[in-house]
């Protein structure tokens, strides 16, 4: 990318960012849809159970140096060697700790079989830890398109392993396998377009001096992680391994919706703003149009996810599901608004406020873990509609920290989201409208989705809004020159 001015660099990472998550999501969808017909509610159930232990200690083992890295004016080999060497030997060592954890996981959850289920799964996390370095190159050069090949192979093979698997009656193993052979390829294929090696010298003290920053971001990775899973951690105590299982493949649609969304933005979004970090009215201006294509993006996506679930989830997935129809929608709500918290949580680590990030995290993990409790004697449904309205509100949270450090005015930001949410709701009222006659699901599943899309973007061609004419005439211009 030399030679390229930082706004050709954001536009080309927006765009294979885009089309690597894009590519995940879809492949992910397709196998998923096939491994969902193969399988039960309680196989996902019980990898469900898992998340929150490989989750926690992902983050532990990559300590938060994938940021650290990325913050460095200029990062050298001692840096990344030193941490290689760190995320390795704490791979190995949180590895051991898992292993002997086993048993007490699975008398928490009251499935003898976890024992040996999730030393399997436990054992992806030291392939993830001895690639993470890897991948911290990867993210502080932007190389969203070596990253966007690198997914899609993985995800193929992994995924037409699971398949074969589950087809042979392997049940929850089958997604076992299939996350630890997708590690796998990923760090072989990270080998590849990275051209960097460790060498045997065994100098920490790069880790000593980006501790103090990355120490932060890893308790708020462990943090986020608690929350991303902790209704699966208290269901799995409280439920049936069915419970958890509709709750886990609900999460699942939500947390795709959002991370194609999150995962386009934040590929880029701490590398840009570190670089514009030095002019604050510049890096406003960059944060807002961030904040305009993220809402444009999210608001259509996750809303109108969940007004074609009740067709979407028994069509493809099967009628076994359709208990899950419920809680994807309610997850929908607050998925919508989780990409633009993530670009907050950006910019706050880009001036370095590692400190707020953390401590804005955990108190919002502390309340909706109460607020979670206090209505878990009305059930799952009613606690995931508690979960979902605390999430909406939080995003105020994240505005005013982000007040207090840059002077982002809050008009500012509601001028910014509301035009593409009410647009939103607008297009998803019209289409429950025209559909409405339709009764077979899948004739109601196109026309819903075909109108939604197709009165969005007149919207927002009529409208003449800035962000969806740049999209249109970046893509054309990228098709013109091939």
């Amino acid at each position: 990318m030399n030679g390229q001015t930082l706004k050709e660099k954001t536009a080309s990472g927006l765009l294979w960012g885009a089309l690597n998550n894009m590519t995940m999501q879809v492949l992910n969808a397709l196998i998923g849809i096939v491994l969902s017909r193969l399988l039960l509610p309680s196989d996902y159930g019980m990898m469900g159970m898992l998340t929150v232990f490989t989750a926690i200690a992902g983050s532990i083992q990559e300590s938060g140096f994938t940021s650290a890295l990325c913050n460095l004016r200029q990062a050298t080999h001692d840096d990344y060697n030193a941490v290689f060497w760190f995320t390795t030997f704490m791979s190995i060592a949180l590895y051991g700790v898992l292993w002997l954890a086993a048993p007490f996981i699975a008398a928490y959850f009251h499935h003898p079989e976890l024992v040996t289920l999730s030393r399997l799964v436990f054992a992806s996390l030291m392939l993830a830890g001895i690639g993470a370095t890897h991948a911290a190159w990867m993210f502080r050069n932007m190389m969203n398109r070596e990253k966007a090949i690198i997914n899609a192979v993985a995800m193929l093979v992994s995924g037409s392993l699971g398949i074969a698997l589950a087809c042979a009656g392997l049940s929850y193993w089958s997604l076992a396998w299939q996350q630890f052979a997708y590690m796998f390829i990923t760090n072989v294929m990270r080998l590849y377009y990275v051209r960097w090696l460790p060498t045997l010298h065994f100098d920490f003290s790069p880790i000593r001096r980006m501790f103090g920053f990355s120490f932060k971001i890893m308790l708020t990775n462990i943090i986020n992680q608690v929350n991303n899973n902790v209704l699966s951690l208290i269901f799995g105590r409280l439920f049936t391994a069915a419970a958890v299982g509709n709750y886990t493949q609900a999460s699942k649609w939500n947390n795709m919706g959002t991370s194609f969304i999150s995962g386009t933005i934040q590929q880029v979004a701490q590398p840009v703003l570190v670089k514009v970090g030095g002019e604050q009215g510049r890096q406003l201006n960059v944060f807002r149009k961030m904040l305009r294509f993220t809402a444009f993006l999210s608001m259509p996506s996750m809303l109108g996810l969940a007004f074609i679930a009740p067709e979407f989830i028994p069509l493809l997935l099967g009628d076994k599901w359709n208990d899950s129809i419920p809680l994807l929608q309610l997850l929908c709500i607050g998925g919508a608004f989780l990409p633009i918290q993530t670009l907050y949580q950006n910019l706050l680590i880009s001036h370095g406020r590692s400190d707020t990030y953390l401590w804005s995290t955990l108190t919002q993990v502390i309340l909706q873990t109460l607020v979670i409790l206090a209505f878990g004697r009305w059930g799952i449904l009613t606690m995931v509609c508690a979960y979902t309205v605390l999430i909406v509100l939080w995003t105020g949270v994240w505005q005013l920290l982000a007040h207090r450090l840059t002077g982002l005015r809050l008009l500012d930001v509601g001028k910014d989201i509301a035009p593409f949410l009410l647009a939103a709701l607008m297009c998803i009222g019209a289409a429950e409208l025209i559909t409405a006659p339709l009764a077979q699901r899948l004739p109601l599943l196109i026309a819903k989705v075909a109108v939604v899309a197709v009165c969005y973007a007149a919207t927002m061609k009529v409208a003449r809004v800035k962000i969806f004419d740049e999209c249109v005439n970046y893509f054309l211009s990228k098709i013109r020159k091939r």
